[in-house]
């Protein structure tokens, strides 16, 4: 379902907002889609259900989902609430280059996974 490293230093709950974001943004999610319930996500990816419906609530904030009674969580749009600027996107690049080589990852290697 989603991909979860528990030995990553990200928390768990983010990469689960991670992986809601980035199936919508592949388009393996579409508006209207329904994401796994969290007892599901939870169970599976052998983490707390708080977690799961903390991740859930933040992308409903992000206006990405929607929860509705009785048919729980969907894909709301593809488009998350607040629009990057063209400017705000360059220093999220920037930065995503920068953690990679201090991790040891060439610039080069980086760069082309980003093309």
């Amino acid at each position: 379902m989603f991909d979860i490293d528990h030995d990553s230093s990200v928390p768990l709950g983010e990469q689960v907002r991670r992986a809601v974001r980035r199936a919508i943004a592949e388009g393996r999610l579409a508006k209207g889609d329904a994401l796994p319930p969290v007892r599901k996500v939870a169970a599976e990816a052998r983490i707390n259900l708080n977690t799961v419906a903390r991740a859930y609530r933040e992308l409903e904030q992000e206006g990405l989902v929607e929860t509705v009674r009785g048919r729980g969580t969907e894909v709301k749009s593809d488009r998350a609430a607040g629009k990057l600027t063209k400017k705000e996107l360059q220093l999220r690049v920037r930065d995503l280059l920068a953690d990679a080589v201090l991790g040891g990852h060439p610039k080069q290697v980086v760069r082309t996974l980003l093309k």
